[in-house]
Formats: structure tokens, C-alpha cells, sequence
């Protein structure tokens, strides 16, 4: 096949353009739903919402909801505010409900879903966090998931720099040491801000409004975040710097990072190990960032001189925690969004997100993906795992520090432009992108969106082949521009981080990695090597993954020429330990190596 034609599509900075919205009335709830125009006018289901009879919806609130909110949901819906409920009642009152608003208390899994026996269309989590909510079974069910994200933004950078300040002059402690009846100035002797050095991890909308008060205080910013935009970092005067140097450096660390895979436990002994001795730890994110029981460790080895923390790995912790109970730790009970402000502000937001979810609106606040024709699904659907995939490995090769800004997606394919609807593909590249680092779940609504907020510059290009249009695509090609790669091998010729992929059999394959061609499915893990070309490197790694135990489901080599450099790429069901890796390094035809997880 040879290319006949291409052709650049920019993103639309607007996804909401171009689309009509249009409802239905029957005997039973019916669907409001958003109509793309296309050439087989495929649609894409948001929430029903209507009802024969023209009653209004019913909305229960289960949690603790401001007054702002609860009368804005009054003057649309059938508003039931039932609090304290057991799982059994909410499974029980749920089957009568339009939409349900919760906090992070309740929690909504499947069984509440399957309870609602299809009824239930929108969920709102009053906050940004929706570790209680079962998107799987949210979207199998049709179900529409929004949060309320910006509310509290301003009451949780206060509480950081709060807890930043009262962690400095020991307040908590001496506040307790007064009312004790003692009086030990000397004891409890601080340390000023003033030309100390903040590392914000994190630099999000939280990030931002910490290091603005920050640098109020006289304090010199630093933050680490692989997506923000360096022009609003530089506009504020925080300089952006790799996720070693923020350690090595700081003074301070705050965090303001999300609670995903890539970020669980990411303060760690090895990270402790790196950091300034007697930096200073706030948390006002995520409890699971930090492995609890590694900062005891370093406090209690004068690495980490003092921590304020108002999240934890568990909450409530244990009344004997620790970390709890030790005399250089100030806590709160998650007070991060704890402001009269904040939680009317809340409450107005995601009231306004449910009403307009019920109203068949386009939520920007969407977290979990919007229904499909069956039929789109269904061709797309390896390609669209494909697109996701590929998107989580570019994102993997780029070297800490250097942030993504520029995205260029090719699709060849021998189907005419008009026939190949590529928004899904485009949304899942950047959900692969966006989402292992960040607290923003992308979906079709909102991916344009997301990446534009993030700076994302994303581009396609559809090239034409010549043949048979069965297949809806013959490959997706990610490349990264502009930035470092921790695996030189994947840079292209022009210098981008690529990755190419194909669907063989309904399976997702990665078929080139730079200019090197492989063929391994995307499926659990990979590790590339980059290597002299010499017999028994297959056998060498692979004896050394059994080893350790690690089973490996597809091998592949590509190569520039024999005897020359090879690129060999592994998939594995398991992640190797840090030891099985660093013997696969130690060996000598190896030149470099990456493990990549899916």
C-alpha cells in the first residue's frame, strides 16, 4: 500500500460547536440526547430525563449539601435529602431516583447502580475526588458521573499555606504545650519562610494559588508538574524543574498532586533518601501520595524535619498511628475544603452540573465516558484500546521534567475522510496522555477541553491508502514533540518521541517504536531494550525475567542491520522488581532499557 493523500485536522478549541441537541417525550423516561452530524448521524447518549406525565425528576441528596445548592435543585427537581443512609436503604430508594448527589462518604458501586434498575442518570460527587464512585458500572449502566472541581480550590491552597505557616512556628505544639500549663519558649523556636525554597508538586489549580501566596510570603517557588503550561508558571515566578531536582532543592515540599498509580506512595524511602536534610512536608492532596510509615522513618532519622498533613492513606487513622502521634507532625481531619465558602460554592456547583446533566446538557465537569452507538463501539473498539495505549507509552518516554505541549496523531487508513470518525481515537490518545499523571478523567466530552486547559496542542493527519476499506484504520502513529525521552531509541528522525500501533486479529499491537520495528501486543507491560545485535540476548533477558518469576507473553525484536543495534521489546503479565530490571541493565550488550506499564 502507498500513501494517496493526507490531510491536518486542528482540534476544535470549542467540542461543544456544531452540535444539536434534541429530546423526546413517551410513556416512559426518555433520552436526551447530543446528535453529531455525520454521515450515518451517529448519536451519542447523555441522560434521560424527561417524563410522560411532566412531573419533575427526583434528586436525592445523600450527604450534607449547602443551602445555595439544595434550593437551586428545588426550583428544577424533586429534591429527597435523606442523610446517614445504611447501603441496604440506598439500594432501596434508589430505583425512585432521577440523579444522586454524595460527597466522598457514600460510597456508589455497582449494586447501586443495578438497584436503580436503569433509572438513575446522573451522579454528582460534591468535590473533585470520585474514589467512591464505580465509573466501570457508571458508564455500563448509562449513567452520567460529574464533580464539582473548582469550588475549593482557593479554601485548599489557604489550608496548605495554614498548615505551612503553623508547621514553621510549631504552633500546634505550642498551643498544646500552653494549655498544658507550661511555658517553653525555647523549645518550640522556628524557622522563617522568607528565601526558603517551596517545591510545589503539583501544579494544578491548587499548585497555582499555594505558590502565588507563597511568593506573597517572601519565599522563592519551585514546582514540578510534567503538564503545566510554563508561561503561566513564569508569570508568576515559579520556575519549572524535574521531579530529582524539586526533591534535591526544596526546603519545603507541598503537594497538590493526584491519587493515581503513577503517584501512589510517591515519597518513599528512595525519595526521602534524596531529599535536603531537614526539609519540611505539607499534604493537603491525597493521603495515599506518601508512604506513611517510610516518612516516620525519615523523620526519625532527621531527614524530614517536620510534616503537616490533613490527609491520610486511611481516614479516619488509627487513634495510635505513628505518624499521628509524633511530637513533629501537625495534623487536621481533612479540612482542606472546610470553608462556609467553599462548601456553598460546592453545593452551588454541582447543583448546576446535575440540572444541567438532567437538562441533556454537555457537562464539562463529565468523568466517565458518555454512551455510544452500539455500532461505533463496535468497529472502534480495538482501536479505540489501541489509541489509549499508545498514548499511556509516549507519555512513559518522556523524561521527567521536559512536559508534553505538542501532539501529532497520524492515521492511515483506505477509507474516505467523511468514513472515519476519529473524535473517539483523539480523545483516548489524550486520555492516555493526560490521565497518568493527573486527576482529570478524559472522556469524549471533555477531551478537547482538557487539553487545551493543559496546553495540549494536539494535531491529526489522515493518510489515504490504496485498498480494501474492511478495516477502519491500518495504523495510529503517536509523536511527541519538543521534549526529552528517557529511551533515546524512541526518538524519530525529526527528533519526536513516536510510537506506531495496529490492530492484528482485534488485537492491539505496538509495531514501531522510533525508526525500529517490533510487533508485540499491547497487553500487561513492556520493557524495551535497546541492544548490541548478538545471539542468546533472547534467551539471556528471558532467563533472567523466569527468574524472578515473571511470565512473558510476547517477544520481538527489530533491528537496524545484523550485528548492529536492536530494539527488543517484552511484553510481560507482571511487573519485574527493581532487581530483575537492574540485571537486565547490568547486561553487557544492553545499551539502554525502559519498563512501560499499561
Amino acid at each position: 500500500m502507498s500513501a494517496a493523500a493526507s490531510s491536518t485536522i486542528s482540534v476544535a478549541t470549542n467540542p461543544l460547536k456544531s452540535l444539536s441537541l434534541s429530546s423526546s417525550r413517551s410513556s416512559l423516561p426518555s433520552a436526551s440526547s447530543i446528535s453529531f452530524p455525520s454521515r450515518n448521524q451517529r448519536r451519542l447518549i447523555l441522560v434521560s430525563c424527561t417524563t410522560g406525565d411532566g412531573s419533575k425528576p427526583t434528586i436525592l441528596v445523600a450527604e450534607k449539601l449547602g443551602d445555595a445548592g439544595v434550593k437551586l435543585l428545588e426550583d428544577f427537581a424533586n429534591v429527597d435529602c435523606s442523610y446517614n443512609m445504611t447501603p441496604e436503604e440506598l439500594n432501596t430508594k434508589i430505583s425512585l431516583c432521577d440523579a444522586l448527589i454524595v460527597r466522598s462518604g457514600t460510597k456508589v458501586g455497582r449494586e447501586v447502580f443495578e438497584s436503580s434498575r436503569g433509572r438513575l442518570k446522573v451522579v454528582g460527587r460534591a468535590g473533585v475526588g470520585i474514589d467512591n464512585v464505580d465509573l466501570r458500572a457508571a458508564t455500563e449502566f448509562g449513567c452520567l458521573v460529574v464533580n464539582a472541581p473548582t469550588a475549593n480550590t482557593i479554601a485548599a491552597a489557604e489550608h496548605g499555606i495554614a498548615l505551612l505557616a503553623a508547621m514553621a512556628r510549631n504552633v500546634a505544639q505550642a498551643d498544646a504545650s500552653v494549655k498544658a500549663g507550661e511555658w517553653k519558649r525555647n523549645k518550640y523556636v522556628g524557622v522563617s519562610l522568607v528565601g526558603k525554597t517551596l517545591a510545589v508538586l503539583g501544579f494544578g489549580k491548587v499548585g497555582t494559588e499555594v505558590a502565588r501566596r507563597a511568593k506573597g510570603l517572601g519565599m522563592r517557588v519551585i514546582a514540578h508538574d510534567p503538564y503545566a503550561p510554563a508561561d503561566r508558571a513564569h508569570a508568576i515566578g515559579v520556575e519549572l524543574v524535574g521531579f530529582g531536582e524539586a526533591l534535591a532543592t526544596a526546603d519545603f515540599i507541598s503537594l497538590h498532586m493526584p491519587l493515581t498509580p503513577a503517584t501512589s506512595k510517591i515519597l518513599n524511602d528512595e525519595t526521602f533518601a534524596k531529599m535536603k536534610k531537614g526539609v519540611r512536608i505539607v499534604n493537603v492532596a491525597r493521603g495515599g501520595v506518601i508512604d506513611e510509615d517510610a516518612l516516620v522513618r525519615a523523620l526519625d532519622a532527621g531527614i524530614v524535619a517536620q510534616a503537616a498533613l490533613d490527609v491520610f492513606t486511611k481516614e479516619p487513622p488509627a487513634k495510635d498511628s505513628p505518624l499521628v502521634q509524633h511530637e513533629r507532625v501537625t495534623v487536621t481531619p481533612h479540612l482542606g475544603a472546610s470553608t462556609m465558602e467553599a462548601q456553598e460554592g460546592v453545593a452551588i456547583e454541582i447543583a448546576e452540573a446535575v440540572v444541567g446533566a438532567l437538562n441533556g446538557e454537555l457537562a464539562a465537569t463529565a468523568v466517565n465516558a458518555p454512551m455510544v452507538s452500539a455500532e461505533v463501539l463496535t468497529e472502534l473498539k480495538p482501536y479505540v484500546i489501541l489509541a489509549e495505549k499508545l498514548g499511556r507509552l509516549a507519555v512513559q518516554l518522556v523524561a521527567g521534567g521536559s512536559g508534553v505541549k505538542n501532539v501529532k496523531v497520524s492515521y492511515t487508513s483506505a477509507r474516505a475522510t467523511d468514513d472515519l470518525d476519529t473524535r473517539l481515537l483523539r480523545a483516548m490518545i489524550t486520555k492516555g496522555i493526560i490521565e497518568p499523571i493527573s486527576d482529570v478523567y478524559v472522556n469524549l466530552v471533555n477531551a478537547d477541553f482538557t487539553a487545551k486547559q493543559r496546553g495540549l496542542r494536539l494535531s491529526e493527519e489522515r493518510v489515504h491508502l490504496d485498498g480494501s476499506p474492511e478495516n477502519p484504520l491500518e495504523t495510529i502513529t503517536v509523536k511527541l514533540g519538543n521534549v526529552e525521552s528517557k529511551f533515546a531509541s524512541s526518538l524519530s528522525e525529526s527528533g519526536e518521541v513516536k510510537v506506531e500501533g495496529k490492530v492484528k486479529d482485534g488485537v492491539p499491537h505496538l509495531t514501531k517504536v522510533g525508526s525500529f520495528e517490533v510487533d508485540v501486543t499491547l497487553e500487561g507491560s513492556i520493557i524495551l531494550c535497546r541492544q548490541v545485535d548478538q545471539p542468546g540476548m533472547i534467551g539471556t533477558v528471558g532467563s533472567i525475567l523466569g527468574e524472578s518469576n515473571v511470565n512473558v507473553n510476547f517477544m520481538s525484536v527489530g533491528r537496524i542491520a545484523p550485528r548492529k543495534q536492536a530494539i527488543m521489546a517484552i511484553g510481560v503479565d507482571d511487573q519485574p522488581s527493581k532487581e530483575t530490571l537492574k540485571k537486565i541493565g547490568e547486561i553487557p550488550a544492553v545499551e539502554e532499557f525502559v519498563f512501560l506499564k499499561l
